[in-house]
C-alpha cells in the first residue's frame, strides 16, 4: 500500500484550470431550487431558502477571490410575490437578517453591495436594511455584488422608455437622436457592464424576466445542482466552461482567429 501520496483538492484542481486573464467581468446568477432542495429533505421550503445562503456567501467570496468584477444574484422577482404570503415574509425577514450579519463579511472582502429592481416597493424593514448595506459597503472597490430584488427585466425596460418618452416631451431629446447608450443609461444597470456569462440552477431553462436586455450576448450555462449545494467547484466548472466557448458576436470563427 502506497503511503505519503498527497491527496488533491477537486476543488482547487478546478480552480488551477481557469485562465485568470479571460475571466467574465460580470457573472449573473439565477439562484433557483431553494424549494426544491427543502422538500428533498422533508422541511418546508423556508428551510430551503435559509440553507442557500451559504451559498451565496461562498459563492460570492470565490467570485471576488478569483477577480470578477461584478455578480448579480436573482434574488426575488416582481412574480415572486405571488408566493404564499408566509413565505414571502419569511423571505424578507431572511434578508433583512442575512444583511445583517454579512455587511462585516462584504466589508472583510472589499465587496461593494448595490441592488437593482423596483426597491422603493419593499417592506419598509427590507429597504432600510438594504439602504444601510449599500452605504456601508459604498467605499469597497474589489467586487461588486449585485443583488436583483423586487425585480423585473420588462419593468425596468417599460420604465426606461418612460424615462425617454418624458425627456423626449420635455424637449431635452429629440427621438432621431436616441441611440442604444441612452436607453442602457436609464436602466438599473447604467454604469455595470452586461453579464458576460449567465448560470442558472436546479435544471431549469429559462431566463424567467432577468436582465433581458442586458444578457443579449451572455453564454448561459444551466446545471442540475440546487442552489443551496451551489459551491465554488461549481462556480469554477461554469467558467471553465465559459471560457472553453468560441465567442464570435456575429463575427465568423475565422475573423476572430485572425484578429
Amino acid at each position: 500500500m502506497l503511503t505519503g501520496i498527497l491527496q488533491v483538492d477537486p476543488t482547487e484542481a478546478l480552480r488551477e484550470k481557469i485562465d485568470s486573464s479571460r475571466l467574465p467581468r460580470h457573472i449573473a446568477i439565477i439562484m433557483d431550487g431553494n424549494g426544491r432542495w427543502a422538500k428533498k429533505h422533508g422541511k418546508a421550503r423556508v428551510f430551503g431558502h435559509r440553507h442557500g445562503v451559504s451559498a451565496v456567501r461562498e459563492t460570492t467570496e470565490a467570485a471576488a477571490e478569483l477577480g470578477v468584477e461584478y455578480l448579480t444574484l436573482y434574488a426575488f422577482s416582481t412574480e415572486n410575490w405571488n408566493r404564499p404570503a408566509f413565505e414571502v415574509n419569511a423571505l424578507m425577514t431572511l434578508l433583512v437578517d442575512t444583511l445583517g450579519k454579512e455587511i462585516q463579511t462584504l466589508n472583510k472582502n472589499n465587496i461593494r453591495l448595490k441592488a437593482i429592481g423596483n426597491l422603493s416597493k419593499l417592506p419598509s424593514r427590507t429597504y432600510s436594511a438594504l439602504m444601510k448595506g449599500i452605504e456601508q459597503t459604498k467605499n469597497n472597490d474589489r467586487m461588486t455584488l449585485v443583488l436583483a430584488l423586487n425585480y423585473s427585466a420588462k419593468w425596468e425596460i417599460v420604465n426606461a422608455a418612460k424615462n425617454l418618452a418624458t425627456q423626449v416631451a420635455e424637449e431635452k431629446i429629440n427621438p432621431e437622436d436616441i441611440q442604444e447608450s441612452h436607453f442602457v443609461n436609464e436602466l438599473n444597470t447604467a454604469g455595470i457592464p452586461d453579464p458576460e456569462l449567465l448560470v442558472r440552477t436546479s435544471g431549469e431553462n429559462r431566463l424567467s424576466n432577468f436582465l433581458l436586455w442586458q444578457l443579449a450576448y451572455a453564454e448561459f450555462y444551466f446545471t442540475d445542482t440546487l442552489w443551496p449545494d451551489f459551491r465554488k467547484a461549481n462556480l469554477f466548472q461554469a467558467i471553465i466552461d465559459f471560457q472553453n466557448r468560441e465567442r464570435r458576436f456575429g463575427k465568423t470563427s475565422e475573423q476572430i482567429t485572425s484578429a
